[in-house]
């Protein structure tokens, strides 16, 4: 990967640009913006859920762009083979052995688009190249790029052709957001050009993956004793009353998420009001609380009380 800017002293200032440059493109999303560049810091993947037209390419192609990154698309089809995505040994015979030819896995930024749409083992070649940073391929491993980031797409909506990921492969994802339809402001931005994929071209590298490196060693510190009491006390509360509770692996992305988002927002430390606003996207997801398991997020939030 190509970065034009180099790492400075101060990596908040940078990854802002960044916020700043992909709402160029992204009209009325910052919070969503911001949660992702989150996840970027804590080295985690991103699943969107939305129907198809309300900017989720637009948004990986900023991101990759406000970071100067190569960029790789893979449209999931039912057809769709996990060599198409890993890569594979082809023979090459002025050289008498196999070649390896990579997939489009390999870039530092990927977007896996559709990805309910592929067969149960397609998703695992991709959602096991997520969790490992690498992939095997005729019994010889090869690391992907480093960094490396996925934004996955699913549509809600479909319901007919589709495979959807169940709760173990969900849980390989550090958050899952949704676009949404944007605000009228923003979709006067959109329909005049003033925001969306026309401005694209418009965005510069602003940061480069070093600063990603800088926020994490900065923001990922001793947490407050209080709020890791306030959380665990989340935890327990959920493990208590749903049929499957907040894991520990879930509750440590909980509590990374909710001090990334406090550094980045230059507060001197992580606080409750920080948790809340990440709990549904790191933690809805890796829960099974009934028909609505955000509504019941959100309701053991409101009754675990807060810290003073």
């Amino acid at each position: 990967m190509k970065n034009s800017p180099r790492s400075g002293s101060d990596p908040r200032k940078r990854l802002l640009a960044v916020e700043a440059a992909v709402e160029r493109a992204l009209a009325g999303k910052s919070e969503i913006v911001r949660l992702v560049l989150v996840a970027m810091i804590a080295k985690g993947h991103v699943l969107l859920e939305d129907p198809p037209g309300v900017g989720k390419t637009t948004l990986a192609e900023a991101i990759a762009r406000a970071f100067g990154a190569d960029f790789g698309r893979i449209q999931f089809t039912a057809d769709l083979m996990p060599a198409d995505i890993t890569g594979v040994e082809v023979y090459d015979p002025a050289k008498r052995s196999f070649v390896f030819h990579p997939g489009p896995i390999f870039h530092h930024i990927v977007l896996a688009d559709e990805i309910n749409r592929a067969s149960p083992k397609t998703q695992s070649a991709l959602l096991e190249a997520m969790a490992e940073g690498r992939v095997s391929v005729e019994r010889t491993t090869h690391a992907l790029p480093d960094p490396f980031f996925v934004i996955a797409t699913q549509n809600p909506l479909e319901h007919l052709g589709v495979f959807p990921l169940p709760e173990a492969q969900l849980d390989r994802f550090f958050m899952r957001l949704s676009l949404g339809y944007p605000d009228a402001e923003a979709e006067r931005e959109v329909l005049t050009g003033r925001a969306g994929r026309e401005r694209l071209q418009e965005i510069a590298p602003v940061a480069c993956w070093e600063d990603l490196a800088a926020a994490r060693a900065l923001a990922l510190n001793e947490p407050p004793p209080v709020l890791v009491d306030y959380l665990l006390a989340v935890v327990r509360a959920s493990r208590a009353r749903w049929e499957l509770g907040i894991s520990p692996r879930a509750a440590r992305h909980w509590l990374v998420a909710t001090q990334v988002l406090a550094w980045l927002e230059g507060e001197p430390f992580p606080t409750a009001f920080h948790a809340q606003r990440v709990a549904v996207p790191v933690l809805a997801h890796r829960v099974r609380a009934g028909e609505d398991a955000q509504a019941a997020l959100q309701a053991l939030l409101a009754e675990v009380p807060v810290p003073a």
